[in-house]
């Protein structure tokens, strides 16, 4: 889509970030968990102070999808030990890429995979890692379409509730 931009978030952008962040998460998750760890993630991951955190860390990046003024998705990378998980030095991560419900199927989750991989490839990353929770088929299918292939699973939790994550890795 020649309309969508894809640019850097800064600590300025940081309430569009928090809106953007509960939202899709919301969007992608609310009906197969209960209310109660909904908000307790969404709460405890998307605080101001979480976020502001974040945005600090210099081995994190974030990236908005935006449609004229509208944030429409976003992308979270990890590189070094901002990565959720131990990794090799040479590794990156790609933390999220959510995109709001309406403007799912027009490519913009591929947009926001190609910067992540244009970011990854530049730094001179051995290869790019990700976690798909095991039922999110659509996130499973999308990244074996782009080349990653299993290699660990862990537990991700989500308030009170542990859930398993298929760690997935894609080779440069």
């Amino acid at each position: 889509m020649e309309s969508i931009a894809i640019s850097p978030v800064g600590i300025n952008d940081i309430n569009k970030l928090q809106a953007i962040s509960r939202v899709t998460f919301a969007q992608t998750f609310d009906e197969h968990n209960s209310a109660e760890d909904m908000e307790a993630y969404l709460n405890t991951s998307y605080s101001t102070e979480k976020l502001t955190a974040e945005l600090n860390n210099p081995n994190s990046e974030f990236y908005f999808a935006i449609d004229g003024e509208l944030v429409v998705g976003y992308l979270k990378v990890n590189m070094g030990d901002a990565q959720t998980e131990s990794q090799q030095n040479d590794a990156f991560e790609i933390e999220r890429i959510y995109v709001d419900q309406a403007y799912l199927g027009k490519k913009i989750g591929q947009l926001l995979f190609n910067k992540a991989i244009d970011l990854a490839t530049a730094k001179k990353a051995a290869y790019v890692w990700l976690g798909v929770w095991e039922e999110n088929h659509r996130a499973l299918a999308f990244y074996k379409k782009n080349g990653f292939i299993p290699f660990d699973k862990h537990i991700f939790k989500l308030g009170n509730d542990e859930q398993t994550d298929i760690m997935m890795k894609l080779e440069l």
